[in-house]
Parts: structure tokens; C-alpha cells; sequence
């Protein structure tokens, strides 16, 4: 039988598994479902960090040192405009700028962000089916101690650097997911949340209409974003910590218990296992890290032969 998965994800660490998935997954049974919580506009450009990683590690063009951007970018742009006084606290490289304009353009004149993703796909080679979680605004905001920050401003500007005490997404009341979410929740044999920020890069996805209920109908399987207590990148086991919560895989584990059926976590957190297992969640433990392609793909293969071990709904994968 055709295994079809859809894949909740934001940033490198997402993006890094979701292209593990896509190559080993046939082609028409991935779909991608992309936070675009963090989307912002700068310089009168709409900027989608989430989802652009996504299609730059698709396509192969990410910048293997950063894991975002593209790769062997330059920088004429943001010197000049450095020199102008300008604002250049967000890297905006030549070739990365060349598709924000094009996506302002093209929302200018009436397209979705959906039908503007699809075309960039097409354009750059990239056959999964990438979908942004809305094609309404919805952006992440981060409640911290030096008030309401945009996340961009908290992650970019700011560093990190504000103690957080929360998180809310404006105008996500409002917004519905965009054309192709809910089919293809409907029609997944299994969803996976990937090894991305529970608070910013997963929950504004979960929390647009309907996609939480849609995914708790259906085999969900996550791979841990924390690993020894740390985030291989990013912010998030700083977030646990001033949210008074341990950061380890076990609290990852806490925060989507009632999604959950089965979690994969790195051997450093071997220990973690029967704490995990009490609260009816199956483990796999395995090297989550993913450093290459090789790495990548090997993850993904244990993700899905855990899922098709745990659920016998999933009985076989088409090679």
C-alpha cells in the first residue's frame, strides 16, 4: 500500500527531516504542512523564514553552514544598504532577497500564498507538496518581560535575549488553513511532527482551525527537538527554562501527550523511555542528530519503521 505522510514542520531542524523524508518517500506521498507563524514584513517585502527554509532545503540550495538562506549567496544589497543607515539587523542575502520581492509582487496582485508556494516549487525543482499552514496573516507573538515582541524582532533583533513568559498568535482566530491542509490530513496514513519549537514553530500550526482535530484523528509520531537537555538549534530549551519547565524530551513529550501515539528521542535520553512509556506514548531511541543527508534519510527511515511497528493500520512501504 502507498504510505501517504504529512509532515508538521518549522526551521532547520524540520527541514532537515523532511528532506530525509523526501528521499525516501515516493514521489505524491509527502506533504508538508509549514509554519508560517513567523512570517513578518521588512522592508516592504513579506518574508517567510519558515517556509522558505523549507523550499531552499528542498531544492538543495540551503546554506549547509546555517541551515537557513541559501548557499553561496552574497551580500551586495544589505552593504549597501548598510551604508545608507539602513536597517540590516535581517539577513537578507541577493538571491534570498530575489524571491521575496517576486512573493510581494505577486500577493500585490491578488495570488495566495499557497498558489505563490506552489509556483516557487515548481520553479526551483521541488516536488513535495509544500503547503503553508494559512493563507491568511497569522503571526507569532512573544510575551516577554520587555512586553510583546514580533518573534522576528525576539529572534532576530533582540537575540533570544528576552526573558519569555508566553506566546499568543494574532489573527489566528480568523484564519482557516489553506486549500490542501485538511485533504491531506484526511487522507495521511501518518502525520509527523518534526524535531521543531513546540511553542513557535508547531503550535501556531496546531492552533489554525480545525488542524489540531484533524491530526488527533491520525497515527502521530514526533521526533524530540531536544536532546540531552539542549536544542540542537535554537531557542527552545531556553524558552522551557524561563517557562519554569525542565527542557528535556520527556516535557516535549508532556506538551503533545494528547496527540502523541508513539516519540522518537536521541540515546542520550535513553533514561527518559519509561517515564514516556507511563504516559501510554511508545519510544524509539535512536541518534536523532542529523548532520548530512545520510543522517537525514536514516532518521526518517526509523520514524517511519517505528510508525509501521507501533500502528498496523501502516502494514508496508512501497519501495
Amino acid at each position: 500500500m502507498a504510505l501517504n505522510v504529512v509532515a508538521l514542520a518549522g526551521g532547520v531542524g524540520g527541514s532537515k527531516l523532511v528532506s530525509g523524508l523526501a528521499e525516501i518517500l515516493p514521489k505524491g506521498q509527502l506533504t508538508v504542512i509549514a509554519n508560517t507563524g513567523d512570517d513578518f514584513e521588512h522592508l516592504g517585502l513579506t518574508i517567510c523564514p519558515d517556509l522558505d527554509t523549507l523550499v531552499y532545503t528542498l531544492a538543495g540550495l540551503a546554506n549547509p553552514q546555517t541551515g537557513w538562506g541559501r548557499v553561496d549567496e552574497t551580500w551586495d544589497f544589505l552593504e549597501t544598504l548598510e551604508g545608507f543607515g539602513g536597517p540590516t539587523w535581517f539577513q537578507l542575502g541577493d538571491r534570498d532577497l530575489a524571491l521575496h520581492h517576486e512573493r510581494t509582487r505577486r500577493l500585490k496582485e491578488g495570488q495566495s500564498l499557497s498558489e505563490i508556494t506552489m509556483h516557487v516549487c515548481q520553479a526551483l525543482g521541488v516536488s513535495v507538496h509544500l503547503l503553508p499552514m494559512s493563507d491568511h496573516p497569522v503571526r507569532t507573538i512573544v510575551d516577554t518581560y520587555d512586553g510583546e515582541l514580533a518573534f522576528q524582532d525576539y529572534f532576530v533583533a533582540r537575540r533570544c535575549e528576552p526573558h519569555v513568559k508566553g506566546f499568543h498568535f494574532a489573527g489566528v482566530e480568523t484564519a482557516s488553513p489553506a486549500p490542501g491542509v485538511m485533504e491531506a490530513l484526511s487522507a495521511a496514513d501518518l502525520v509527523v511532527l518534526c524535531p521543531s519549537n513546540p511553542w513557535v514553530s508547531l503550535d501556531p500550526i496546531l492552533a489554525v482551525k480545525g488542524i489540531r482535530d484533524a491530526v488527533v484523528e491520525k497515527p502521530v509520531v514526533g521526533v524530540s527537538p531536544i536532546v540531552g537537555g539542549k536544542a540542537i538549534k535554537g531557542p527552545a530549551a531556553k524558552m522551557y527554562s524561563e517557562l519554569g519547565i525542565q527542557p528535556s524530551a520527556l516535557t516535549v513529550v508532556v506538551h503533545y501527550q494528547h496527540i502523541l501515539k508513539g516519540v522518537v528521542i536521541d540515546t542520550q535520553d535513553e533514561h527518559l523511555a519509561p517515564d514516556i512509556q507511563a504516559l501510554d506514548i511508545q519510544v524509539r531511541v535512536t541518534n536523532t542528530i542529523m548532520t548530512n543527508l545520510q543522517d537525514r534519510m536514516r532518521l526518517a527511515v526509523e520514524v517511519l519503521e517505528f510508525a509501521m511497528d507501533e500502528y498496523t493500520e501502516i502494514t508496508t512501504l512501497e519501495e
